[in-house]
């Protein structure tokens, strides 16, 4: 019993690791994000910016086919097979490539499916061979999350890629190199950005892991990588596409200038995203441990400790992001203003999808069919609410001029109601199976709401700039002071802690 309980112990303790490199990376996403949100919104405009959106969610939706679900399947099968790890990752890279080769040859075949109401111009043929870094970062820091090393995905996702993109985007919009177009502008600073994220994956990967010496590529072994991790793969494309399936919706009924500002506002939203996508793989290697030892009543912890820390964590950005909503939007122009509905209803959506993305942690090993099958139904699920409550808002006679902005408040609704369906769903499921009731909800998450939002509506009274730099800082100390102080156990203060070596580094021999 004593070894369980220091087990579990070290579990936490790697959790809370990751959780505060994750912190960290959240941070610095933000302050790279926000550079190149302005630079896209006041230099390139919401056509553009509208234009490239629509691309991108074509190749990234490609690019999470061709992982075929090695971002979480990978641990699972370094868990498993008695390979050198060097090897696995090796095959696994190639198995990706492939996957990756397919569909980048699909899409600078047939680009009208990236540009589907715009001429194909310049550079826009060639985007799709992003599709090869973005699969090959996506499996480097899988295998690196095996391992337990966090920072590396921070380095790469938080610090070098949106920091490329942003100064790219400003060196592009200068009129200093004559062999491109402002138009291009976008897509060669998304290119960029993703080769050296990659890069710098690659390097840390190498020292962990070195050189796959004596492998020799396996049809077989490739085939059943591939097959046995399909229902992982479409997992993650039915999560991937539930969070891009709103703006391609959108793009059908509203305008390319509409489609921007919704960009933009899911780019904002998106931030809490990132601080969300990024424990799974530091949960995937302590939970496929647990499962090996039948540990159930320890995944039940862990899922709720991550569960509350996560939904603790969005909370405070959705609320210091969504009630001063109108400043925010507004450093990007004053025609995105209107995108803060958007803006307030993606940030709960968010939240919403919290219980989901650690109860499915458990879920892609535990039951990965009906894990699949629960995603499609919210996927469809959302896109029933989202016609319904386009239709709704032509029904109740929005005039012409704001018609496009109350769609993308229309679409962000459906997404919130449909990802919060979906996660009742997945919590339900994750506790039967465990016999075991999983706690993430608590109750100091209501005064803390209540409290900040008393905070931040007084903000609003106050003049813009000083409601971001004076009303945002409030609204997070106030939330902050009260889930300190009534919401975290001993438990849950370990996120804030420096641990001894031994329990956070010790783990990933025994996971091995």
């Amino acid at each position: 019993m004593t070894s369980a309980a220091s087990s579990n112990d070290q579990d936490i303790a790697a959790l809370a690791k990751g959780g505060r490199t994750n912190i960290l990376g959240f941070v610095l996403r933000l302050a790279a994000r926000i550079p190149f949100l302005i630079l896209g919104t006041r230099y390139y405009g919401p056509e553009a910016l509208g234009r490239f959106a629509i691309a991108v969610l074509a190749v990234e939706f490609v690019a999470q086919l061709a992982t075929l679900g090695l971002r979480r399947g990978l641990a699972e099968i370094l868990s498993r097979e008695e390979k050198p790890p060097a090897q696995i990752v090796a095959d696994a890279m190639l198995v990706g490539m492939i996957a990756s080769a397919i569909g980048a040859a699909l899409l600078i075949a047939v680009p009208q499916i990236m540009f589907p109401n715009s001429a194909i111009n310049g550079f826009d043929r060639f985007l799709p061979i992003v599709i090869f870094a973005i699969v090959a970062t996506d499996i480097a820091l899988a295998a690196l999350a095996y391992r337990f090393d966090i920072a590396s995905a921070v380095r790469a996702r938080a610090v070098v890629e949106p920091w490329t993109i942003s100064i790219m985007a400003g060196l592009f919009a200068l009129p200093l190199m004559p062999f491109y177009s402002l138009r291009d502008g976008l897509i060669i600073s998304y290119i960029l950005s993703m080769l050296a994220a990659m890069l710098t994956a690659f390097w840390p990967l190498f020292k962990s892991y070195g050189l796959p010496w004596g492998w020799r590529p396996k049809p077989a072994t490739l085939v059943m990588v591939a097959r046995r991790n399909m229902p992982l793969a479409a997992a993650d494309a039915a999560e991937w596409g539930s969070r891009r399936l709103d703006l391609f919706i959108l793009g059908l009924f509203a305008t390319p200038a509409i489609a921007g500002i919704y960009y933009t506002a899911q780019q904002i939203a998106s931030l809490p995203q990132k601080l969300k996508t990024s424990f799974d793989p530091i949960l995937s290697p302590v939970i496929t441990a647990n499962l090996k030892q039948k540990n159930y009543g320890a995944i039940a912890r862990q899922v709720g400790q991550v569960g509350f820390w996560i939904i603790a964590a969005q909370t405070a950005i959705a609320l210091a992001l969504g009630i001063p909503g109108e400043a925010v939007m507004g450093l990007f122009g004053p025609e995105f203003v209107g995108g803060t509905g958007a803006v307030v209803f993606l940030l709960a959506a968010e939240v919403a999808a919290a219980t989901a993305v650690v109860s499915e942690a458990a879920l892609v090993y535990m039951a990965r069919h009906r894990n699949l099958l629960i995603s499609l139904f919210t996927l469809g699920l959302q896109v029933v609410l989202s016609l319904i409550l386009i239709h709704a808002v032509d029904w109740v006679g929005i005039k012409a001029e704001s018609r496009g902005l109350a769609q993308a408040a229309a679409v962000a609704m459906a997404l919130m109601l449909s990802l919060g369906i979906g996660s009742l769903i997945k919590a339900r499921l994750l506790s039967r199976l465990l016999g075991e009731s999983i706690s993430i909800w608590r109750w100091a998450l209501v005064w803390a709401v209540a409290a900040a939002t008393i905070v931040g509506i007084a903000a609003t009274y106050i003049p813009e700039w000083a409601e971001l730099t004076i009303g945002i800082p409030a609204i997070l100390a106030v939330y902050a002071f009260i889930i300190w102080t009534r919401g975290f156990g001993e438990d849950d203060r370990v996120l804030f802690r420096k641990q001894e070596k031994n329990s956070a580094e010790e783990k990933p021999e025994a996971a091995a």
